[in-house]
């Protein structure tokens, strides 16, 4: 069993995770409360699906800015994948670093969207106080706290509540994206993977992130599309590095002047 922060601490709570979190990454601002305008809950995307139409139309005015055009899959996809990396990132950070699981809900997530540039979203916010976590966590005689046997069933635990929550959102962005099913859950698949790495990169240990990766992702889990595929390869220097066969087609091929990125799914899986 990996070491956890918090067990340096005393019987603390999500929210003390969530600080100590917050230090070691440096692609969103972490929180724990939704601080005013611009924030917003991803159940009120869910539940008021314009929302999730005015992102689109914002990013495609942007794309316009930057390319000229804005073709729909393609703005349909980032959407889709900055949507996900909110309830993925969260879980896969507390994860690597605490090993706790919070309860990944849309009621209990919410996230900010930049409002200059690109809009994609530059704050999530972990705003239930409820957690999973393991016998050894200081914190395990909360009563916001749900103990689970070993870091398997953390694991599983994790995998269940962000499908629960990208199942939420399936339902609801199918109805109006032009990507159907099995796309959305490609990117589903594709979201907790990369965060997961993510996670590991981002802290300073890549390696026990793959691994987290390979934990929560060891084979298939049906609706999501495929385990794991952090491999390593060869990079420019002759150095082998980490890096993953993407489920999903983020479509940028379809802008000016772009082409399929180098583990765009279109390109084959004769290399995987």
């Amino acid at each position: 069993m990996r070491d956890a922060r918090h067990t340096r601490a005393q019987l603390d709570s999500l929210s003390d995770s969530l600080t100590r979190v917050a230090g070691l990454q440096d692609r969103v601002e972490l929180r724990a409360d939704l601080p005013g305008e611009g924030w917003q809950r991803c159940s009120d995307l869910l539940t008021q699906p314009g929302r999730i139409g005015e992102w689109c139309l914002a990013l495609s005015d942007w794309l316009r800015e930057q390319y000229g055009e804005a073709p729909p899959r393609t703005a349909a996809s980032y959407v889709m994948s900055w949507y996900l990396r909110v309830p993925a990132y969260a879980g896969a950070l507390l994860l690597h670093h605490e090993r706790r699981v919070p309860s990944l809900r849309p009621e209990e997530l919410g996230f900010r969207i930049s409002a200059d540039g690109r809009p994609d979203p530059t704050g999530i916010a972990v705003l239930g106080t409820s957690f999973y976590c393991l016998p050894l966590d200081p914190a395990a005689g909360r009563p916001e706290a749900t103990v689970v046997a070993d870091e398997r069933a953390l694991a599983a635990v994790l995998r269940a509540r962000y499908t629960a929550h990208a199942a939420r959102f399936v339902r609801t962005y199918g109805r109006m994206s032009p990507l159907g099913n099995r796309v959305l859950w490609a990117g589903a698949t594709d979201a907790l993977d990369a965060c997961l790495w993510w996670a590991g990169l981002d802290g300073g240990d890549e390696g026990a992130g793959v691994a987290d990766a390979a934990l929560v992702l060891e084979s298939r889990f049906t609706p999501l599309t495929s385990a794991s595929t952090l491999r390593m390869e060869p990079g420019a220097d002759g150095r082998r590095l980490w890096c993953r066969r993407r489920e999903s087609c983020c479509f940028s091929y379809l802008l000016p002047g772009q082409t399929e990125c180098a583990e765009c799914p279109r390109l084959g899986r004769s290399r995987t």
